[in-house]
């Protein structure tokens, strides 16, 4: 029972709603405190341990109700004989060159839009090899690390969009077959204790400035460093009005099982787009996994 009280402060954390960073630390770990309950609950079972058993259950359902707006957030209603569209997102990692796993990975996705955060910049001279079904990008240097890029790709027309408040996202909007989509993608930095408390919060409020005044469809995606229930996630919802796209299996870090990990790369969108499917991608060499998403047109209410 003392095993469990780790996965139960997580559980709490996630439900309290509290932003305060403390908590909100605690709130990202819903996803592998879920695992390791339920490996608990496992061996008390199977020892007939059954008060802890007991207790296990009860954690779980703690857990479970932590994490259900992170892992099952609505989907929306397609509207019927939408054209449907392919999103690949990649955190490829500052460090990798495996170009080859990467130009493998799009592939597979069979994507329409391509956003890859975090690009090595020796890769941004080899874009027409990594993206040769995208040929039409929005490319933006000097991010987090000064020797990265990000990219925006299509097999449509595409054109930037001035992004304000400062370099953690760039903004394309890319004409579609369900009309013009603004796509943005984004790096928030890392979460308190791993940097500045203020961070996080503070370049979602430029993300808002950068969205205002915008019509249409609006898909945000990218590096969160953030999953969809905490406190970045909820402000996103609240003052975006944005709606996540499912966060299980994990994509970070790469190393783990995806089930033990945590969705710190995520689809962001309008509510005037509903979500067909959420996948991982192929690997890229990268300690982040890629996301596959396939929007379309909402149903009018």
């Amino acid at each position: 029972m003392l095993a469990l009280g780790p996965s139960l402060a997580i559980g709490a954390a996630g439900l309290s709603g509290i932003g305060h960073r403390w908590v909100d630390i605690l709130a990202q770990f819903t996803g592998p405190a879920v695992a390791v309950c339920v490996a608990i609950l496992i061996v008390t079972l199977v020892a007939r341990l059954w008060m802890a058993a007991g207790v296990g259950g009860a954690v779980a359902l703690v857990l479970l109700a932590a994490g259900a707006p992170q892992w099952f957030p609505p989907k929306g209603r397609a509207e019927a004989g939408a054209p449907v569209v392919t999103l690949y997102t990649a955190n490829l990692w500052v460090w990798n060159r495996d170009a080859e796993a990467i130009r493998a990975s799009v592939a597979a996705s069979a994507a329409d839009v391509v956003v890859l955060i975090e690009t090595p910049v020796p890769m941004l001279d080899d874009l027409d090899v990594l993206l040769p079904d995208q040929p039409n990008r929005v490319v933006e240097t000097g991010g987090a690390y000064a020797v990265d890029g990000t990219v925006i790709a299509s097999r449509w027309p595409v054109r930037k969009v001035e992004a304000r408040g400062g370099m953690n996202h760039v903004a394309a909007v890319v004409e579609t077959p369900l009309g013009p989509v603004t796509v943005f993608a984004i790096h928030l930095t890392r979460p308190w204790p791993y940097q500045f408390q203020w961070g996080q919060i503070s370049q979602v409020m430029a993300l808002d400035d950068s969205m205002q005044g915008l019509e249409g469809p609006v898909v945000v995606t990218g590096d969160f460093n953030s999953v969809s229930s905490a406190r970045i996630g909820r402000q996103i919802k609240g003052e975006l009005g944005l709606i996540p796209a499912p966060g299980w299996p994990g994509t970070w870090p790469e190393a783990l099982p995806s089930p033990l990990g945590i969705t710190i790369d995520q689809v962001y969108r309008s509510p005037d787009l509903a979500l067909i499917e959420r996948r991982l991608g192929r690997p890229t060499g990268s300690d982040h996994r890629p996301v596959v998403t396939r929007l379309t047109r909402s149903e009018r209410q």
